[in-house]
């Protein structure tokens, strides 16, 4: 699955997604493209409408903490992810917490877009997270 992304500043979002994510960059620009291990990230302005997308406008996200989607990313190690990312400059909103089924945390890129990072613990022994 491929995930596109609108950003205000096209070479400030590809280094954060190759630093923070060990993404090799596929394409620079128009659009830029970051394969993020399996998967890869397409970002570009925003721009009016198109034929195929009428009466649509994509911009990057307004700064709020309402979120209707956010990316979600596991690793196999969350405590080694997390050290390093802070390393780079990620900054998260906590630290990982363990939530029985997953330990997880978030951080945002540069244009303010949520993303999870999780490590599946419990919920691969049948154990599911409190509510």
């Amino acid at each position: 699955m491929t995930h596109f992304l609108t950003v205000s500043d096209v070479g400030r979002s590809r280094a954060f997604y190759a630093d923070i994510f060990n993404g090799r960059v596929v394409l620079e620009e128009n659009p830029c493209i970051v394969k993020v291990a399996n998967s890869w990230i397409i970002m570009n302005p925003g721009g009016g409408p198109t034929p195929d997308k009428p009466d649509i406008v994509l911009r990057p996200p307004e700064p709020t903490d309402a979120v209707s989607a956010f990316l979600n990313v596991r690793v196999a190690d969350i405590a080694a992810f997390y050290a390093d990312a802070r390393r780079k400059g990620a900054e998260f909103l906590t630290e990982p917490l363990d939530r029985k089924a997953e330990i997880r945390c978030y951080l945002r890129d540069p244009d303010g877009y949520l993303i999870e990072i999780g490590q599946a613990t419990g919920m691969l022994e049948g154990i599911f997270a409190d509510r």
